[in-house]
């Protein structure tokens, strides 16, 4: 107790002061609380906006929409087409149809290399299994070789030419055995052989899949590209009046190749010559033939990729039209072009192949006196035309 009374207790110490009286360690931070909450109280005391209304809602709508109409115009997805006159009309169309024409050749194409990579597999499949059917044979008959082996090997060949009741059969036994013994591994390496055979046929056919995939692919593709271009050809004529359309030589938006296309079958011929007229005059019965069967199909409607009997495109007339003749011709332009001898334009004889376009994306069958018949576009159906019409790029003749 003494020890404790006589100890001073020391109160701490108070804390410095600043000059206005505060602690100076407080000093600081209640100038920042005081900042804060003047700043609250000054948030608080901000006007209040008005909502709008009246006359000035609307004027913000317009502008609002003013604004919307500027990005869709600058972005260019949803700009309008400007009023064109019905000449410009069928220039875009032409153009568009010339474009579908080009992919519509490259369509054929990638469907005749499909064709045939279908037909490659079946083939390599069909090959496949008829010798998977021969390796079948063959394995059950070294089963049964291995089998007789298997019974015949439990005795030591010494020990069974002593226990032979008959050791001269017994050796012409052994040695049929022998014989027999090259026989199996003759087999074996057969075997062998188909198997490997076998498998080369499985890898074949898994290259020719994988070229018959890719194909395709470019077959929808290039489907996707041809009905664009037509859908897009279609929407521009559908701007146009009736008048207007038949005035620039298109047909009906909704079936281009419909009621045009029969009254063409009958007026398409006037003032034309006859068919025995340019048919006299081809250079071969082939080339007469396939006049004539161009002849026949005038008005038939133009369908892509079509062949014929009852709708054709270009390539697929002048190839039903040789068909006709007996003569076999490629499927697309660019291959027909190579399929004869090549001719020049003040050469040209009835039945002889002409080609247009810088690319060859065209073609028609020549018939004398300048024209040809073809399958011009899906608004027309094959006709008689000029070969001035379009830009002449060459031709050929079937020989």
């Amino acid at each position: 107790m003494r020890a404790a009374a006589g100890r001073v207790s020391r109160s701490p110490r108070p804390p410095a002061r600043s000059p206005g009286g505060h602690p100076a360690g407080l000093r600081t931070d209640k100038a920042v609380v005081r900042k804060d909450v003047q700043s609250h109280v000054a948030a608080h005391r901000k006007p209040r906006q008005r909502s709008l209304g009246g006359q000035t809602a609307r004027t913000a709508f317009t502008l609002a929409l003013a604004g919307a109409a500027t990005a869709t115009a600058f972005d260019g997805t949803g700009q309008a087409e400007p009023n064109l006159t019905p000449a410009q009309v069928k220039a875009k169309v032409a153009k568009l149809y010339q474009e579908a024409e080009e992919a519509t050749e490259k369509y054929n194409g990638a469907q005749e290399k499909a064709t045939a990579a279908e037909q490659r597999l079946k083939n390599l499949r069909d090959e496949a299994a008829r010798k998977e059917e021969k390796l079948n044979s063959a394995r059950e008959a070294l089963g049964s070789m291995a089998a007789a082996q298997y019974r015949s090997s439990g005795l030591d060949p010494s020990v069974q030419l002593a226990l032979s009741d008959d050791p001269d059969q017994y050796l012409d036994g052994a040695a049929f055995a022998e014989r027999a013994g090259d026989r199996q591994s003759a087999a074996v390496t057969r075997f062998r052989g188909q198997l490997r055979e076998i498998e080369q046929l499985r890898g074949a056919a898994h290259v020719e899949l994988a070229s018959l995939r890719t194909r395709q692919a470019e077959l929808n593709a290039h489907k996707k590209t041809i009905t664009g271009k037509l859908d897009a050809a279609r929407r521009l004529l559908s701007r146009l009046t009736a008048a207007e359309r038949s005035r620039i030589g298109e047909g009906d938006v909704a079936t281009p190749t419909g009621d045009r296309a029969s009254r063409a079958s009958t007026d398409g011929r006037t003032g034309l010559p006859a068919p025995g007229s340019a048919t006299a005059d081809a250079p071969n019965s082939r080339a007469a033939a396939a006049v004539s069967y161009a002849y026949s199909k005038l008005g038939s409607p133009y369908v892509w990729g079509a062949t014929g009997p009852n709708a054709f495109d270009c390539s697929g007339l002048v190839l039903a039209s040789y068909r006709s003749a007996g003569v076999s011709l490629p499927r697309t332009t660019y291959a027909q072009i190579g399929a004869g001898q090549r001719v020049s334009r003040s050469e040209l004889l009835p039945g002889d192949l002409v080609f247009f376009y810088s690319g060859i994306t065209h073609v028609g069958l020549y018939i004398g006196n300048g024209q040809m018949i073809h399958a011009p576009n899906p608004s027309a159906p094959v006709r008689v035309a000029p070969i001035d019409e379009m830009p002449f790029a060459g031709a050929t003749r079937v020989v």
